[in-house]
């Protein structure tokens, strides 16, 4: 990972409004990159989109949905990338269950859209769609999942993001053996400062430190791969580079995570979150009732180590030693936002060698 094939480059990212587009559209400018960005109104007050001030960092920007094929080609036209990363999606569990039809139209039809806009755009070299780690057909494994196991879903949210898969690899078969590169990729759960999402477990986890109130868990038992967002998203910047200098040979699915023996259940990260926050955080098991959720998932990166020379930079201690300290920090100078995000990415980046 370093600066040189970014800067100067024009890369459209799509959901730049959400916590995971944000920091990524300030790490592309910290690169020198020429950002465009494409998504609807920040989803959650607050935003890490408004208080690190994202909209400064960006060349263009609407505000629209990936689901309005016409607006989208219209940005595709004027943004003319080089570079895509495809972020924009219904990315939670429980909001699938509540809205299904809402999920599969974002998440399959808008990624749909996306790769259309691509077709009709001679400029753009590389597409990297993010799905997630549960796009596979969850057997409740102890090891970690590879690229080559099924893709399923017993979930609308899951379920979604594996058909975003076939509709990209069909796409990739069908359209692209001339032009673009086009690649997926499947990360862990992410943790990180600035996430005030609902239903995601440090956004619950910050709120109860601070309030002194028990948390509720759905699943505390509930295994996962946790990483930081930097961890996810420097997998995504090396994928796009090796996508846009070396072309077809990166055009497939790749898994973004920690090793597999290193995924922690979610009451071990709560409890770890606490200690580093320096209080004992309380919590209660919330019996529901509650739709399906799986109980073990693991990947396997070991494909983007071997090929792309990728890989977890911080353990889960650190990445939530990481999230705490940018929580702390802001409580205490909500306008410091930008600065944080850049602290990290800029520590970040000498840690990987850059």
């Amino acid at each position: 990972m370093n600066a040189a094939p970014w800067k100067g480059r024009c890369v459209l990212v799509t959901g730049h409004t959400g916590f995971t587009g944000a920091w990524l559209v300030l790490w592309l400018r910290w690169l020198g990159a020429e950002v465009s960005g494409y998504a609807l109104s920040p989803p959650t007050k607050p935003s890490l989109y408004r208080e690190a001030g994202v909209s400064a960092s960006l060349a263009r920007e609407e505000i629209a949905d990936v689901r309005d094929a016409r607006k989208l080609d219209e940005f595709f036209r004027k943004a003319q990338p080089e570079i895509v990363i495809h972020l924009a999606a219904q990315s939670l569990v429980r909001r699938g269950y509540a809205e299904p039809a809402e999920t599969y139209s974002t998440n399959v039809i808008g990624t749909l859209n996306v790769l259309e806009s691509v077709r009709s755009c001679p400029a753009v070299r590389a597409v990297v769609v993010v799905t997630t780690d549960k796009c596979y057909e969850n057997r409740e494994l102890s090891r970690g999942y590879t690229e080559d196991d099924p893709l399923g879903g017993a979930d609308p949210y899951a379920s979604s993001k594996a058909a975003a898969e076939l509709v990209t690899s069909a796409y990739r078969s069908s359209f692209f053996a001339n032009g673009a590169s086009v690649a997926t990729a499947r990360a862990g759960n992410i943790v990180g400062g600035g996430d005030w999402s609902t239903d995601r477990l440090m956004t619950d986890l910050v709120s109860a430190l601070r309030s002194g109130k028990p948390l509720r868990l759905r699943n505390p038992d509930a295994v996962r791969p946790w990483q930081h967002v930097l961890d996810a998203l420097h997998g995504y910047l090396v994928l796009a580079a090796a996508l846009a200098e070396r072309g077809r040979d990166f055009a497939q699915a790749w898994n973004f995570g920690p090793p597999p023996e290193e995924a922690r259940p979610v009451s071990w990260v709560v409890e770890t979150a606490a200690r580093l926050w320096g209080s004992n955080c309380r919590w209660e098991r919330d019996t529901g009732p509650h739709p399906h959720e799986s109980t073990q998932l693991r990947l396997d990166a070991g494909k983007a180590r071997s090929r792309l020379g990728w890989k977890p930079e911080l353990g889960i201690e650190e990445a939530l030693a990481w999230s705490v300290d940018w929580y702390r920090r802001h409580a205490e100078n909500p306008r410091q936002a930008p600065e944080l995000c850049l602290e990290q990415i800029a520590r970040f980046m000498e840690r990987a060698g850059s």
